[in-house]
């Protein structure tokens, strides 16, 4: 067993419990409903960052098929999760946060502030918050940062879900407004291929200034154009 301290008292989670283990115990100790969120897009150097919180429902109508950590997920699994989700979830709740937010809070308050928006807008307030890896201050009610909550909890499952389908699609329709960067195959983060486009192209109005990476392209952007110019 795992024992955790939950904030009222502590509580005892099975390590084989299985996904629905955190909302059990907390359960058991009278703490429910329970909300899981999670982000998208925090390592990126491009578009949004999207927050997700859920609450589930632990009966066996009302599970989420295949439901684990978004990043381990297939885009068809997730896309079929999503669904279910949606569907089935006591209440569920999605937060965009534009590169122009991000880049005026900085990435950390940006996350934390964006987790906290999706909590606050479920329509059915929770007991208990369980947060993958930060804590969230400003709720309200008790909660837990769990190291890789997504993995662990199905609520904060179904969260990393949310975040991480609406943060792709966001980038691929990306795609059609800014041609040229292949939004929709790096969804913004920083693999060698975007960095070439970037460096090529320079930054477009969804790229985040505060990535050194994308200074530094406009940087080497603005020295083209001028050693064009003087030709």
């Amino acid at each position: 067993m795992t024992e955790r301290d939950a904030g009222a008292g502590r509580i005892l989670v099975r390590r084989n419990s299985g996904l629905y283990g955190y909302e059990r115990a907390l359960a058991r100790a009278g703490l429910t409903p329970v909300a899981g969120a999670d982000e998208a897009g925090r390592g990126a150097c491009a578009g949004p960052l999207v927050a997700g919180a859920a609450i589930l429902a632990d009966t066996p109508s009302r599970r989420i098929t295949g439901l684990k950590d978004s990043k381990l997920m297939t885009p068809a699994a997730r896309d079929r999760a999503y669904d279910e989700i949606v569907a089935k979830a006591v209440a569920w709740a999605v937060v965009v946060m534009p590169s122009t937010e991000c880049d005026e809070l900085g990435m950390h308050v940006a996350n934390i502030a964006a987790l906290r928006r999706a909590l606050h807008r479920l329509d059915i307030a929770p007991s208990y918050v369980l947060t993958d890896g930060f804590g969230v201050d400003g709720l309200g009610v008790p909660g837990l940062a769990v190291w890789k909550g997504d993995r662990v909890a199905a609520c904060v499952a179904a969260a990393s879900v949310l975040a991480k389908v609406t943060r792709d699609r966001i980038m691929v329709a990306a795609e059609d407004e800014y041609p040229g960067y292949d939004f929709a195959v790096h969804k913004g983060y920083c693999t060698a291929e975007h960095q070439e486009k970037l460096d090529e192209l320079g930054p477009c109005p969804i790229h985040r200034w505060r990535f050194e990476n994308v200074r530094r392209a406009a940087s080497l952007r603005e020295n083209a154009v001028r050693q064009r110019d003087r030709v």
